[in-house]
């Protein structure tokens, strides 16, 4: 693609390292933001700057959050007995818009998957043990996507969590094998919250 201008260039360049953007979307996005007023795109700019300077971690699940504890686990609204395992922020905002669940959540920063060099050492497992040492905690819920490298997880921390004396459960498979949860419509989702099963029940199928 040739360009009349290394600053448009360059731009171009940057957005099309986003996910799913390739050039001619970038440069489209691009020459959008050329037609906004100036103080429109210093705050787009500074809205992204701010967020990747400013944005904290729950220090309790992990959730991308504003303050040290976030709204989920500071509510006095949520049954903190219940805690739902996920692999990321995305998959949080996903079983929230169901309105299906009330508990809490664990966030663990991805899935293990030794093809991409991902161990349970690079994941918020230890976190999740030492939860657990509280004894509120009655049940943990398995919400993690129905791919090879989801049930490997779950497979994992279901043996670090049969030492406690709680509930282990996953979500129903109304999700296809293959699929992750962030795409999956908010009825199944909602659906497969709602009528999860025990995991052991789930390894004999």
């Amino acid at each position: 693609m040739n360009f009349s201008s290394k600053l448009l260039e360059n731009a171009v360049a940057e957005f099309a390292k986003l996910p799913g953007v390739g050039q001619k979307t970038a440069l489209r996005l691009v020459l959008h933001l050329l037609n906004q007023d100036k103080e429109e795109v210093q705050k787009f700019s500074g809205a992204i700057s701010t967020l990747r300077n400013e944005i904290r971690f729950c220090e309790v699940c992990h959730n991308i959050s504003d303050q040290q504890v976030c709204e989920i686990c500071s509510s006095h609204k949520r049954d903190l007995s219940m805690i739902c395992v996920v692999e990321d922020t995305r998959d949080v905002m996903a079983i929230e818009n169901t309105s299906q669940y009330n508990g809490v959540y664990h966030v663990l920063g991805g899935l293990i998957s030794p093809m991409d060099g991902v161990g349970p050492s690079d994941l918020q497992v230890d976190s999740l043990v030492e939860r657990l040492k509280n004894d509120e905690v009655k049940e943990v819920i398995f919400a993690l996507s129905a791919t090879m490298e989801g049930d490997t997880t779950i497979f994992y921390l279901h043996k670090k969590l049969k030492q406690f004396n709680i509930s282990i459960s996953t979500i129903a498979r109304g999700i296809a094998f293959g699929g992750e949860l962030e795409y999956v419509d908010e009825i199944t989702l909602g659906r497969s919250i709602a009528t999860r099963v025990p995991y052991e029940n789930s390894l004999s199928r």
